[in-house]
């Protein structure tokens, strides 16, 4: 399991090395391509880096102050591809959630009007 940060990371990753293959990266380009709220310093994107590379996730040929070559290797594809069944599945789940909520609203307003006309006669009645 990785946190939120690091799943970031390895996707702008992904899309450089989308084939496998070696690529040349920038810490800077990496920094750039976060979200404004995910943004970190150099050193945090290193200790990241450095954490992928022992978990097979990524393979680091060298790496030269800020920059490194590096290839996401098939580990890293697959964490990436299991994730995405997992939204689909949410978004799933709330489109069937929809149509019950509209079931409980209607079943509950009917009661509703039932019960009132039911004390509307029944005090007719007395």
């Amino acid at each position: 399991m990785i946190d939120t940060k690091t799943k970031l990371v390895l996707k702008i990753l992904a899309k450089e090395c989308s084939n496998g293959s070696y690529k040349i990266v920038e810490i800077s380009d990496i920094i750039m391509s976060l979200p404004k709220h995910f943004r970190m310093d150099s050193e945090a994107v290193k200790h990241i880096l450095t954490h992928l590379e022992r978990q097979d996730i990524i393979s680091i040929k060298y790496d030269d102050d800020d920059i490194y070559c590096l290839a996401v290797l098939p580990y890293g594809f697959e964490i990436l591809e299991n994730e995405k069944p997992k939204q689909i599945k949410k978004e799933v789940s709330k489109e069937k959630r929809a149509p019950l909520m509209l079931l409980f609203f209607l079943s509950g307003f009917l009661g509703t009007i039932l019960g009132i006309l039911v004390c509307h006669f029944l005090l007719k009645l007395f």
